[in-house]
């Protein structure tokens, strides 16, 4: 996979599908990695039949790129300056982007900023984006995914916060840079009334972290949703998910 120096130096890598039309990149979510969240459930495979050029970035501290401890190198929207940097490193002008959970507030900050982003569909959140700016705190706190990460016994570990430690485990993922993200994107800057691009949310029907989604889209100019089955693990998974992606990437490769 090839790496990049984004704008502070940091060595992050990504991958690109050659196809056609306006590029896609793909931001996945917290803990999770480019195959995680995109090969492994069909999405790459269902836009490279739709013919669509794929690239997808593994965020700092996740997946093969570089994974600082401490919580400082992902705070000031580092996350969201890393698209900025690696659409520079590429030279594009143009893409539509897509982001699911974390990859979704990363998206929303990032088409908020850089013109280049044309087209955006999120997945995996709903209401708290607009109640709290990020994480749906009702549900879980960054601080408790921290303190999930770092537990000593993951067995003690309550329902709302048990979930991230599992997969963080099955990728066998740094814990201590992923506390460290937790910690430093706790309070994401999102301006939703910034974003004046074709909008597609997409929610699973049993995703407690993407509740509401209707009231995220009334937040954002003529947003479209789109409910699937599933919950926030296992809706990203469902043809369903891929199919309305799709659809409305298509749609908009103009």
């Amino acid at each position: 996979m090839p790496t990049f120096a984004s704008f502070d130096g940091l060595q992050l890598s990504y991958t690109v599908w050659e196809g056609r039309g306006r590029p896609v990149l793909l931001q996945h979510g917290f803990a999770a990695d480019t195959n995680a969240n995109w090969i492994a459930p069909g999405v790459v495979d269902t836009l490279q039949d739709a013919g669509l050029t794929v690239i997808s970035l593994d965020a700092r501290g996740h997946g093969r790129s570089a994974k600082p401890h401490d919580e400082a190198s992902y705070g000031d929207d580092a996350m969201v300056r890393d698209v900025s940097a690696l659409l520079d490193s590429l030279g594009l002008d143009e893409v539509s982007m897509v982001g699911y959970s974390m990859g979704a507030m990363i998206a929303l900050g990032a088409v908020a900023a850089d013109p280049r982003i044309r087209c955006l569909a999120i997945g995996g959140v709903g209401s708290g984006i607009v109640d709290f700016g990020g994480v749906d705190t009702r549900v879980v706190t960054p601080e408790a995914i921290s303190e999930a990460l770092l537990a000593s016994d993951p067995s003690t570990l309550p329902p709302s916060s048990a979930p991230f430690r599992a997969l963080a485990d099955a990728l066998r993922a740094d814990r201590i840079a992923l506390a460290a993200v937790a910690r430093g994107t706790a309070n994401p800057k999102l301006d939703l009334t910034a974003i004046a691009v074709p909008t597609l949310i997409l929610a699973g029907d049993t995703d407690p972290l993407a509740a509401e989604p209707e009231r995220l889209a009334a937040a954002i100019a003529g947003a479209r949703l789109v409910r699937v089955p599933g919950d926030h693990m296992a809706a990203v998974m469902h043809p369903a998910f891929g199919s309305a992606l799709t659809g409305f990437l298509t749609s908009h490769d103009l």
